[in-house]
């Protein structure tokens, strides 16, 4: 078995041109298909971990998409805000188990600053890396990111800017005080900051002057209230299928099912990833047809090369093993530098895309992912070998031996 695999391998470098050209397209062939694993197995892990089982997103009439970016994904800007006396209607419907607040519209150096409540982070299971949950307005939790990004930590205090970018106005007059980072989590509220809702209102309250308001005034803009959206969990699997549609149709509000809207953008981004897939499919086949052709020539140049070792002793079968084992040489060689093709692509990606605010290329994929690329090589080969693996098989000792008879 040495010697045939010493052969083999000498065999398959006597056409060190042939050889490399088959390498290079069955690698690419295999880099292609190993990278849309990782791509497709990252968005939909990144999809699943920022849902955390949000089941309906509430807010104001618009695109049901742009609600579920901006509420789950924080990635668009919402289409308006909404009444807090109609969330607070919402969260006492008997199919509601959960309602949970969240204001946007300031930021800290671009990243978002949002009002919400304890309930928010609870639903991820959100640890704290230093300090303590905000106990009273104008407190704030930062996400892991942020707090690398403008090296803010407990303690620390800052002042946000209006809008949900950079560039807004600062609010010079209302800073926000840091209790505490929140542990790496992989999920959106690595690069959110935390805060009660009240600290949103007051904020706002401070920019338009309601500390010179006088009592009616300043009770007319309490009773006002709005917060930009509400994340809801059902009580029963029932509620699915009867209250999106009864909040579209009986209220002011927009209500948008998460797994619904994320199966059309996945459907969506499936156009680039089946692209993807087609291009290496042909690579692949344009590598088994090379394979197949410089294997079909190789037995028809070794002729005399394969009637002597018949005649040293070598059965057919033995014959036909040298010739797979060149093309598993081949599949072997191909699996491991398409391997690493395509693990080096994901991780330049990974580099060039380090700050993406959807965290997309941050989920590093499993290598287990992967573990089917090796077979995909060997049935490419397997499928190219075989006809001259049979042709190996069938050859007569005798018309090689004599070619003049």
């Amino acid at each position: 078995m040495t010697d045939l695999l010493r052969l083999s391998w000498r065999y398959l470098w006597s056409r060190p041109l042939a050889t490399v050209l088959n390498l290079w397209l069955l690698t690419l062939g295999l880099a292609t298909v190993g990278f849309v694993l990782q791509a497709r197995s990252a968005v939909d892990r990144a999809f699943a971990r920022d849902l955390a089982g949000i089941e309906l997103v509430v807010g104001a009439k618009g695109s049901p998409m742009q609600l579920i970016l901006a509420g789950v994904f924080h990635m668009d800007v919402p289409p308006g805000n909404i009444p807090l006396a109609e969330v607070q209607t919402l969260a006492q419907h008997p199919m509601v188990a959960q309602v949970v607040p969240l204001s946007l519209g300031d930021n800290l150096q671009g990243y978002r600053i949002v009002g919400t409540t304890p309930d928010y982070p609870a639903l991820y299971g959100m640890q704290l890396a230093a300090g303590i949950w905000w106990a009273r307005p104008m407190e704030a939790v930062l996400g892991a990111r942020v707090a690398a990004a403008t090296g803010l930590g407990e303690g620390q205090g800052f002042v946000g800017a209006h809008g949900l970018g950079r560039g807004g106005a600062v609010h010079e007059e209302a800073a926000y005080h840091v209790t505490g980072v929140m542990a790496p989590c992989g999920c959106v509220l690595d690069r959110l900051v935390l805060t009660p809702t009240e600290s949103v209102w007051q904020v706002h309250d401070d920019m338009h002057g309601a500390a010179d308001m006088d009592a009616e005034d300043l009770a007319a803009l309490q009773a006002d209230r709005e917060v930009t959206i509400a994340l809801v969990r059902y009580r029963s699997p029932l509620a699915a299928a009867t209250l999106p549609r009864l909040i579209n149709d009986s209220t002011g509000l927009q209500a948008a099912a998460p797994a619904v809207e994320v199966t059309r953008l996945l459907s969506m981004l499936g156009v680039g990833t089946r692209v993807l897939q087609a291009a290496g499919a042909v690579l692949l086949l344009v590598a088994g047809l090379s394979v197949f052709m410089a294997l079909w020539h190789a037995v028809r140049e070794r002729a005399a090369d394969l009637a002597i070792l018949r005649l040293l002793g070598a059965g057919p079968g033995r014959v036909t093993a040298l010739l797979l084992l060149e093309a598993l040489w081949l599949a072997m060689l191909a699996c491991g530098l398409g391997l690493l093709l395509a693990r080096g692509l994901w991780w330049a990606l990974a580099r060039q895309l380090a700050d993406d605010p959807s965290g997309v290329v941050a989920m590093a994929p499993s290598p287990l992912l992967l573990a089917g690329v090796p077979l995909l090589a060997l049935a490419v080969v397997f499928l190219a070998v075989l006809l001259p693996a049979i042709e190996a098989y069938r050859q007569d000792v005798h018309p090689s031996l004599n070619p003049r008879s």
